[in-house]
């Protein structure tokens, strides 16, 4: 094997995207060690997506305190590009899901900390927002960003307060009239990793809220109150959010993106491929090697496994997927460019108990699928 472009996403909640990348470089090099390789640390708008734009095009990182998911003040950052005008958020960062592990509620987690932060980033003269949207522990609509950046929401009794997703069913009014001057006519793009609708089977709630700790019942109530969410906005505001595609992103943030900021929607790992150039690296490669930590039907929606894959079979490059878990409904990944699927997993084992040995089982996987490429292409 002469060359290899590595494109992963981060193994969330063991490897972020960048350890993944080294990891595998590792590997490949005890087999091919003149092999070129180009690592490419990507991310759907999820946790890791900063990095990937800073690695890409340059800039720095900028660290602030902003509101956790449970308001309590955390140590969070942003992006801002070496253009000097464009800013990169993730609403991870701040209410991210590893935050709340042990004490998930996404009928109380908020996403004030972003509006905080596209407050700050707007203050330092950015004058683009890229926001990914991926890896929330939050169902609130995008309500706590809103209300961060000075949109008040108001209960039956004209009350102001900030809904989270336990309450959005109490939403009686908006008004946007306060929004801060600073993101006034700021062009902001919401990087999203699903097409989800707000509501219904395939909505928030439904799909995403059980990892966020929801059981049934917590899944109906924050359905509803989404549902709720979205006839208020359509009165007040105008947007009509409902059926719009990546909506239900984090939680709702996609359809609050949308109503409360004017935000265009864009599939994240097609704006980080785009960013990195990737069909150029693809040139002369003979093997793409993607993952992420769990491989299942919803990866078809946008993720990066997928928006590798169609990249790599348009270029003609074979594609190794090397995932955690593997899930069902996955036969339409070789349709879309997949070559094979390799779980890291060695033991049937839950995830607390596997993800300590993550690393190492990954670089055991991947050295073990190159050294049977030598042997199948070379002989041994």
């Amino acid at each position: 094997m002469k060359k290899a472009v590595l494109a992963p996403d981060s193994f969330k909640g063991t490897m972020g995207a960048l350890e993944v990348c080294e990891i595998m470089e590792r590997a490949i090099r005890r087999v091919f060690p003149e092999a070129e390789l180009i690592s490419i640390p990507v991310a759907d708008g999820g946790e890791g997506s900063v990095q990937c734009f800073l690695r890409a095009l340059g800039g720095s990182l900028v660290r602030l305190e902003a509101s956790g998911p449970f308001f309590e003040p955390v140590g969070s950052f942003f992006g801002m590009l070496d253009d000097g005008r464009t800013a990169v958020l993730e609403v991870a960062s701040c209410a991210g899901l590893p935050m709340v592990e042990g004490r998930e509620a996404p009928d109380r987690t908020t996403t004030y900390g972003l509006g905080e932060m596209m407050l700050e980033a707007a203050s330092r003269g950015a004058g683009k927002l890229i926001v990914g949207l991926g890896g929330s522990a939050t169902n609130d609509g995008g309500c706590g960003a809103a209300a961060a950046a000075g949109l008040r929401f108001l209960d039956g009794a004209g009350r102001e307060f900030v809904p989270t997703g336990g309450t959005l069913g109490e939403v009686a009014g908006i008004d946007a009239g306060g929004l801060s001057p600073l993101l006034s006519g700021l062009e902001i793009v919401a990087m999203c990793d699903i097409d989800n609708p707000l509501c219904g089977e395939r909505g928030a709630a439904r799909v995403f809220a059980p990892q966020k700790g929801a059981d049934g019942a917590m899944v109906e109530r924050l359905d509803a109150g989404l549902l709720h969410l979205a006839g208020v906005i359509r009165r007040d505001l105008g947007p009509d959010v409902l059926d719009m595609p990546g909506a239900g992103a984090a939680g709702g943030l996609g359809a609050g993106m949308k109503a409360f900021f004017g935000a265009r929607m864009q599939m994240g790992i097609q704006a980080v491929l785009d960013a990195v150039n990737f069909d150029e690296c693809l040139r002369g490669a003979d093997l793409a090697l993607t993952g992420e930590g769990r491989l299942d039907r919803q990866s078809l929606r946008g993720k990066v496994v997928i928006g590798v894959a169609k990249r790599a079979k348009a270029a003609n490059v074979p594609v190794a997927a090397i995932v955690g878990d593997v899930g069902d409904g996955i036969e339409e990944m070789y349709e879309n460019g997949v070559s094979g699927i390799f779980s890291i997993n060695r033991i049937a084992a839950d995830f607390s108990v596997v993800r300590r040995d993550s690393p190492k089982n990954l670089e055991l996987t991947v050295e073990n699928l190159m050294r049977f490429l030598k042997a199948a292409k070379y002989g041994g």
